[in-house]
């Protein structure tokens, strides 16, 4: 998986390279760019060859039935290019997002940020990992203290009334922008300590991450139900709204 993250990462660098590159709308109005779509062949063609049996779904190719999509008890969750609005700003803080589902649980995924150069990937029960720049870091073992005021990271791009008001209720606290599934990410390196998602976020947008953080002892609840975030269990593939909590902030 890792290797096939990395394998999409240089796909999009060539386009991140070039002087311009085209922009265009999809039928919901977000953009999309050549990067998604070569990301997006990258991954798919790997995984057919990896695991040919298994199902692949992804944000560049989601138009699938809910009677075929229903009896997937495995599949492949994949954004090709996960914030694709801070890939056309530029500013480094997009992600190549590829999960694992079992009966409708992330168990594993790899967050990949070629800007950055940060490659996150993590498996139920084997544990959660960095690597940067040749270097491998065991996100179990970080050992992260918890701070008298927490941390929350919120979207660069999309920020809701809801966030708004439950950033009151929380009460004091310093809160940080970042784009695409990095903030998970940064949970999970013990960075930060909640990312309150009231807002609404499609199923591929979250599952690599949340298989990271959850890997790496944190949790991605349903804000409504309190029950762990799930996938594949209904028509629409959009999340409910959640909360992301860092390992060493569970039970504040």
């Amino acid at each position: 998986m890792v290797d096939i993250a990395k394998q999409a990462g240089i796909a999009i660098m060539k386009v991140y390279a070039s002087a311009d590159f085209g922009v265009e709308a999809k039928s919901d109005d977000s953009p999309v760019t050549a990067a998604d779509i070569a990301s997006h062949h990258k991954i798919v063609d790997a995984l057919a060859k990896l695991t040919p049996n298994i199902p692949v779904m992804s944000e560049e190719a989601a138009d699938i039935d809910w009677n075929e999509r229903k009896s997937w008890q495995q599949y492949w969750l994949i954004d090709p290019l996960d914030g694709t609005k801070e890939f056309i700003k530029r500013n480094g803080e997009f992600t190549v997002n590829i999960a694992f589902i079992d009966n409708g649980k992330a168990v594993a995924g790899v967050v990949y940020a070629p800007v950055l150069e940060k490659c996150y990937y993590g498996a139920q029960e084997l544990g959660a990992w960095l690597e940067h720049q040749g270097e491998i870091t065991n996100l179990n073992t970080l050992g992260a203290t918890a701070p008298d005021v927490p941390r929350i990271v919120g979207s660069r791009s999309h920020v809701s009334p809801g966030l708004q008001a439950y950033l009151q209720a929380l009460g004091e606290h310093e809160i940080t922008s970042v784009g695409s599934s990095l903030k998970f990410c940064i949970l999970a390196e013990g960075n930060a300590e909640i990312y309150p998602r009231l807002g609404l976020t499609s199923e591929w947008d979250t599952a690599a991450a949340q298989a990271v953080l959850e890997s790496a002892g944190g949790q991605v609840i349903n804000h409504e139900t309190g029950k762990v975030l799930d996938y594949n269990q209904k028509e629409n593939i959009l999340n409910p709204y959640f909360i992301a909590t860092a390992k060493h902030w569970l039970g504040k």
